[in-house]
């Protein structure tokens, strides 16, 4: 029995190492990535400004520059690695359940190029998703060349996914619940080792390259009363039907885009890629991956119910379709800022004189659950993004509530249902 001992040990140890190994090859990754994204983000609102009196003018081209960078980056994932569409997450599952092999390397360049460009050029789409499966391939390709077992290298794969996560939001700990909790779905010594060591050396290499610091500014908050604690799980409630209409909306959205590419391979693409470039024109802070209406939402002041309504509205249409539109990209990001509206929305309602960042914080946290149905991660990933803990009862009872309601609606998690329908395309 020592021997057999020793060598669990032995192995764990290994393990961890590879672990530490792949993580901080998944951070570089997410640390260029992000910089990528930022770069963009600084052309596509400097020209935006720069067209002052001249506003059709900027509006048309800008438009046309959107369209051609979606079709281009749509072009480059139906040539090159289908595989790279989209948010990446469910082909990560897919792969850890045997259903789809993993990605070759030819991923990350797409990916990551085709990430950029389709981001940049205004589409609602996360950072987090090109992340997640670039840190996953790098990490599966390791463990291949050091000649891993496949259990070892499934966990490794995961694990990078893990790290990916937490590369692309600065949270070390969602990265690895992720990774426990969505990924894997299992808990075991292996699988925590190795997510904890990927996250930890993907957080240490991207704060050396980007800077630590949390994603979101929050208002100091009080300790949430009885009857906001209350209102949290209405607002849970509705989060969950919102989550479920989301899903909806893009599996919808895919279907319409697949029936359109028959014809027209790259017309989704370009038809999104310039209905957003038109709206980054216009409006600069309402499009891409929405960190910036997150922000307002957690402000505490983020204006009157109606503008949310519409803000909203518009950008749950957008997503959905950018989405479709067959570049790479996440729904995380998106997500979350939809879910800081739905939440400062309902807090002008139902409270106006309360701590309308509050229901925004919370807002995050359960639209995420009732969409991708992975709780424990949202909770774990709106605290480390806002730095703040103040909100976590109501977030439990408000994940509670959006969970249930989604189930209830027979709405199946968005990642399974992505899943599935790649498998049967």
């Amino acid at each position: 029995m020592r021997p057999r001992a020793a060598g669990r040990r032995s192995g764990l140890f290994i393990l961890g190492l590879l672990s530490l190994v792949c993580g901080a090859g998944a951070g570089l990754i997410g640390a260029l990535f992000r910089l990528s994204l930022e770069a963009g983000e600084r052309l596509r609102d400097g020209f935006s400004a720069g067209w002052t009196g001249w506003f059709w003018s900027g509006l048309l081209t800008l438009s046309a520059l959107a369209a051609v960078a979606c079709a281009l980056a749509a072009f480059l994932v139906r040539r090159f690695e289908p595989r790279a569409a989209g948010s990446g997450i469910p082909h990560v599952e897919a792969v850890l359940a045997g259903q789809a092999r993993p990605a070759s390397f030819a991923l990350a360049p797409v990916k990551f190029v085709g990430g950029a460009l389709a981001i940049s050029a205004g589409l609602a789409l996360g950072r987090e998703g090109p992340c997640v499966q670039m840190g996953a391939t790098l990490s599966h390709l390791i463990g291949g060349l050091l000649r891993r077992g496949e259990d070892e290298r499934a966990i490794l794969l995961a694990a990078g996914a893990g790290a990916g996560l937490a590369a692309a939001f600065d949270a070390p700990l969602a990265g690895a619940v992720f990774v426990l909790e969505e990924l894997l779905r299992r808990l075991d010594l292996r699988s925590v080792t190795a997510a904890l060591g990927a996250s930890t050396s993907a957080i240490l290499v991207a704060r050396l390259i980007i800077g630590p610091g949390p994603e979101f500014a929050v208002p100091a908050l009080l300790a949430p009363s009885f009857p906001a604690l209350v209102a949290c799980l209405g607002l849970g409630a509705v989060s969950g039907a919102l989550g479920a209409l989301y899903n909806g909306a893009t599996l919808g959205a895919l279907s319409l885009a697949d029936a359109m590419a028959r014809r027209f391979p790259l017309s989704p693409a370009a038809l999104v890629g310039a209905c957003a470039g038109a709206l980054a024109f216009v409006a600069p802070g309402f499009s891409g991956g929405g960190d910036e209406l997150t922000q307002a939402s957690l402000s505490g002041a983020p204006g009157p119910a109606s503008a949310l309504a519409l803000v909203f509205a518009l950008r749950f249409a957008l997503g959905a379709a950018s989405y479709a539109a067959g570049t790479p990209g996440g729904l995380f990001a998106p997500m979350l800022a939809l879910g800081a509206l739905s939440g400062a929305f309902f807090g002008a309602l139902v409270d106006p004189a309360g701590q309308n960042a509050l229901y925004a914080l919370v807002g995050m946290a359960a639209f995420f659950a009732g969409s991708v149905r992975a709780p424990l991660t949202g909770m774990i990933l709106v605290t480390e993004m806002t730095n703040s803990s103040t909100a976590l009862l109501p977030m439990v009872a408000a994940c509670f509530a959006a969970t249930g309601v989604a189930s209830l609606l027979g709405s199946p998690p968005i990642y399974d249902s992505l899943r599935a329908r790649s498998a049967g395309a």
